[in-house]
């Protein structure tokens, strides 16, 4: 049974959190402050944190630091403030996701989810010693060695660029990978690069993959960030 820490201040949105994760099958601690999270991640190890920005003393993104330079748990940041700089701010310092309050209660825990499936898969394949070759994610089947692709069983034609940064997203799915790092790590770039490439090689994949590009379940963007390869189903990620 994961256990979740869960760090909120607000007492209603707490207990309503807690009580949908517990009703999960999660084991839940909860902490309400900067300096009691540290505590209790230190001492329950947990699997996963959820974790608000507006906090008593230490605030979530000092918290997020620490937890960070001292473990890899996956961190979900909540935040109330829909801004780039905070979005930005809590991904640099190492959350893997964040939501925007308000927010329902399934799209919680899909993230939730979501993470923790990262997180099981990643622990496997160290386990094994080695990266796969062939990566299965929904209706996708990758090939890295081969450079080939499938959806549902049939072979999909990808440009060499749309290949390798289909395969980057794959490698780090259900992550949100910036714009800057996949030029970076796509197209070479050490600086900023042209985003408007990046752009065009996203519609060109989601033309080929998705059942409608214009409402993409596979590639999300996230705004003002980057974008996301997910395996989550249409139903999960409805508010």
């Amino acid at each position: 049974m994961p256990t979740i820490l869960l760090v909120e201040d607000d007492d209603t949105l707490q207990a309503t959190i807690r009580y949908n994760l517990e009703r999960e099958g999660y084991s839940v601690i909860v902490a309400d402050a900067g300096e009691a999270a540290l505590e209790q991640a230190a001492f329950a190890r947990p699997d996963l944190v959820i974790l608000d920005i507006m906090l008593p003393g230490l605030d979530g993104f000092q918290v997020c630091r620490q937890l960070r330079e001292q473990s890899t748990v996956p961190i979900l940041i909540l935040t109330a403030r829909d801004t780039e700089v905070d979005r930005v701010l809590g991904l640099e310092l190492g959350a893997d996701d964040y939501l925007t309050k308000p927010f329902s209660m399934r799209e919680l825990l899909a993230r939730v989810k979501a993470l923790l499936r990262r997180r099981e898969l990643l622990a496997r394949e160290l386990a094994a010693g080695f990266s796969p070759d062939i990566l299965e994610i929904g209706p996708l089947r990758i090939d890295l060695e081969q450079r080939r692709v499938w959806r549902e069983g049939r072979e999909v034609a990808l440009k060499p660029r749309e290949f390798d940064l289909l395969a980057y997203l794959a490698r780090h799915r259900e992550r949100v990978c910036r714009s800057e790092e996949l030029l970076r790590a796509v197209w070479g770039y050490d600086t900023f690069g042209d985003f408007r490439t990046l752009a065009v090689h996203v519609h060109g994949l989601r033309e080929k993959l998705e059942d409608d590009p214009r409402r993409p379940r596979l590639i999300e963007t996230v705004r003002g960030i980057g974008y996301r390869l997910t395996a989550r189903s249409p139903q999960a990620t409805r508010r």
